[in-house]
């Protein structure tokens, strides 16, 4: 605890050439001056005048046995997703075609332990914090590792990815990267992406004043199961979103699908083809041209 306090944030570089910060936005977390040199850090309260009632849309059924026909997309389907005024990605085996934690994990020497709790965790067969907690506990990354990380490692995007976000945009959709990966290694994606800072929701990992790695910051509603959930009941809160689509593949992107949350959940299996996941989504998808597609 004490290393914790006594810690303090220290920037890591990135090989992207667009500027962003690789830490919270500043919507969300800011330095108290008085505090700089304990470091401590505090999570500012989103205005009041923000709160808003989201549109009264309820969420479209997806089955609960197994859906073998929601490859094709039913008519109230394609127009809840042309009619989507927000659209939500999860990261890591969507946007990206890897699981960040363990190229990171195996890039320090731990992949295979890690990545078998990964694959728990999307699964939805252990919770979600359990599981992130006992990976970084597997490998424990300083700061000069993942600077190291990103300098070597790139993100890389799904094919696809960067033509659906421009046609999201060109359409005023709003677009949000949610992940239960780490902020550190998902801002240079946003910046690629073009996707403002402030429309990020992600886990901040901590480190001393040393760069020794502490742990990460449990009071993100993403470092826990039904976080994402959380996030985006909260983005249509204060924005008032009438139609919001979750696309992912995992059990935590499944899990946002609910009255106040996602509307409509598309499963992306172009990367993981999670059968659990995929059987309850609105609509299966292989390739984001499909969805470019349905666009036109």
């Amino acid at each position: 605890m004490e290393g914790l306090v006594n810690s303090r944030i220290i920037p890591i570089r990135t090989s992207c050439r667009r500027h962003y910060s690789v830490f919270l936005p500043t919507f969300s977390l800011q330095l108290r001056n008085k505090n700089l040199n304990k470091g401590q850090v505090w999570m500012m309260r989103r205005p009041k005048s923000l709160d808003s009632v989201a549109a009264s849309i309820q969420p479209l059924e997806a089955s609960t046995t197994g859906n073998t026909d929601n490859r094709q997309p039913s008519k109230e389907v394609l127009e809840l997703w042309r009619s989507a005024d927000a659209v939500c990605f999860d990261v890591d085996s969507t946007v990206c075609v890897d699981e960040g934690i363990d190229e990171l994990a195996e890039f320090c020497g731990a992949g295979k332990a890690v990545a078998e709790w990964t694959a728990r965790a999307m699964g939805g067969s252990v919770p979600f914090e359990e599981a992130l907690s006992a990976r970084l506990s597997l490998f424990k990354p300083s700061l000069a590792q993942v600077q190291d990380f990103l300098d070597k490692r790139p993100p890389r995007i799904s094919p696809g990815i960067e033509e659906l976000v421009k046609k999201l945009m060109a359409r005023n959709t709003d677009v949000y990267l949610i992940s239960g990966g780490f902020r550190q290694m998902i801002n240079p994606v946003a910046s690629i992406l073009g996707i403002p800072q402030e429309n990020i929701f992600a886990n901040q990992l901590l480190f001393g004043s040393s760069g020794e790695f502490l742990g990460f910051d449990a009071n993100e509603p993403t470092s826990r199961s039904g976080g994402k959930a959380t996030a985006v009941q909260q983005i249509r809160k204060v924005k008032g979103y009438k139609a919001l689509v979750m696309i992912g593949d995992g059990a935590t992107d499944l899990e946002a699908h609910k009255p106040g949350g996602a509307n409509l959940f598309i499963c992306y299996a172009g990367v993981q083809h999670r059968e659990s996941v995929a059987a309850k989504a609105n609509w299966l998808v292989f390739s984001f041209t499909d969805l470019i597609t349905a666009l036109e």
